[in-house]
């Protein structure tokens, strides 16, 4: 069983928050968002405790907070805070641990570390979260060309909307990399609702056993 899983995307705002609520409750785990951005709404740590179905303590607090709903370099400039990497240090857990991080894979933590260079020195195996819709294709591939330039362990990507079986096809034929499933948009969106599609969706097996 692989311990520790990073989920990120191609984007923001595609729904890998949900994914990941889905994973860490399939898993019986742990989630942790490291660095939070905006604070006025439901944050995405709320989000999985309303929706992963994990028992209290499953979810662990952020290291930092941020006020502002922009990339964290900007937001934690705005709060006064300097977010240092080396705050964000794997914590050791005595079940699976799904870690997301904040929008894609090149957001700014700082003026000179971008989310990417913390998972290439966590050298955990990352899950990449990618929509079906249009534009996809650069988005995802892109995106796999970074992760091996840095030889982060890819274990596959997680496509997230209707079905679009070319573009699928297409990105995974060009790049090499495992279709773990599919995660439709779902209404009602509730714990319930996110366990069965995750069920019907993706092989655990195949995510549990790492690169």
């Amino acid at each position: 069983m692989t311990k520790r899983i990073v989920i990120t995307g191609t984007d923001t705002g595609i729904g890998k928050t949900v994914f990941s609520a889905g994973l860490a409750g399939l898993l019986d785990g742990f989630y942790w968002k490291p660095v939070q951005s905006g604070l006025d709404e439901e944050t995405d740590s709320e989000v999985v405790e309303r929706l992963a179905g994990l028992p209290p303590g499953r979810v662990l607090p952020e290291v930092y907070r941020l006020k502002e709903p922009l990339s964290p370099h900007r937001s934690a400039e705005l709060d006064g805070v300097a977010i240092d990497a080396a705050e964000l240090s794997l914590p050791d857990l005595p079940g699976p641990l799904v870690i997301e991080g904040a929008g894609g894979l090149m957001v700014p933590l700082n003026r000179r570390t971008k989310f990417i260079d913390i998972f290439a020195q966590w050298r955990v195996p990352v899950i990449l979260c990618a929509r079906t819709k249009l534009g996809t294709i650069n988005h995802t591939l892109l995106s796999i060309e970074a992760l091996r330039a840095r030889s982060v362990p890819l274990i596959g990507i997680a496509f997230i909307g209707d079905e679009v079986a070319d573009t699928q096809r297409t990105i995974v034929e060009f790049s090499g990399v495992r279709q773990l499933g599919r995660l439709p948009l779902l209404d009602p969106l509730t714990s319930g609702t996110l366990r069965e599609a995750m069920v019907a969706g993706f092989d655990l097996s195949a995510i549990a056993g790492g690169e």
